[in-house]
């Protein structure tokens, strides 16, 4: 259990703060847990989160939170890779109908293209050129893959290659099929991050490919972020889970994009 203040009842606006604190120390908090340190019910607790959905600082997921940019919190790689762990496993597995069988691919860095590389298992004569160090250590191992990263400055909480360099790298290739993460995605504002050096080189591999996928759970649907690095009109398959809310997803289909839903299991 997090550590924090007695089990005294709080008065609102001192709760939320609390919340916000946990949120920067943990990276999530779960309900029960919270609703129990602060003696107060889970109603309670989810009442308080929704104000603070309602303020942009916090985005809710099943049974906690974790905070937005506004909350000036961006989660590293441990703490996203359990975030909608089944949602993120199910994505990888039908991005891999879209590996090609030979060539040269580009993977972004992040948690959910992290995945993909975790359930590829290579066997193919395929070029893989990555700015995610997470990525390139899944891949190196495996059977009849060549691996490259792009270089550039490296991004402790991402781990993903950023830059001059990495930007260089991907305007001197060609590659087939670029496998693009994303944290936010709506009919308004297109695809982003909330990082500029991160949204240029996810620009450029979009630039640099024949065919660009872009993996997503579906708690970024919806969500705006600071740099755009696509219109949602640009020419890409978005994989997202089930989970996506239907209105959404409709209205992106209706942009123009093809969205291709995977099954996550029933907890």
């Amino acid at each position: 259990m997090v550590a924090g203040p007695s089990n005294a009842p709080q008065f609102g606006l001192e709760r939320r703060r609390r919340l916000i604190e946990v949120l920067r120390e943990n990276g999530r908090l779960e309900v029960s847990s919270l609703a129990e340190e602060f003696a107060v019910t889970s109603e309670t607790i989810r009442r308080d989160l929704i104000n603070l959905e309602r303020e942009g600082l916090v985005h809710r997921v099943h049974g906690g939170a974790i905070l937005t940019e506004r909350g000036h919190f961006v989660p590293g790689l441990p703490v996203r890779d359990r975030l909608m762990s089944d949602e993120k496993d199910a994505i990888a597995h039908v991005a891999l109908q879209y590996m090609p069988p030979e060539g040269a691919v580009l993977i972004d860095a992040g948690s959910t293209t992290g995945r993909l590389a975790e359930v590829f298992a290579g066997g193919l004569p395929l070029t893989v050129l990555t700015n995610g160090l997470q990525v390139a250590t899944s891949l190196a191992a495996k059977p009849g893959l060549t691996v490259h990263t792009l270089g550039g400055r490296v991004r402790g909480n991402t781990l993903a290659e950023v830059d001059a360099a990495a930007l260089r790298s991907l305007s001197r290739v060609h590659a087939d099929v670029a496998f693009v993460g994303t944290y936010g995605v709506s009919v308004r504002h297109g695809f982003s991050t909330p990082d500029p050096a991160e949204a240029a080189v996810k620009e450029a591999m979009i630039a640099a490919a024949q065919t660009t996928v872009i993996l997503c759970d579906h708690t970024k649907i919806g969500r705006e972020h600071f740099a755009r690095f696509a219109e949602i009109t640009t020419p890409a398959v978005l994989i997202t889970d089930s989970g996506a809310p239907g209105s959404l997803v409709r209205g992106i289909e209706a942009a123009g994009l093809e969205v291709v839903l995977a099954e996550a299991p029933q907890s």
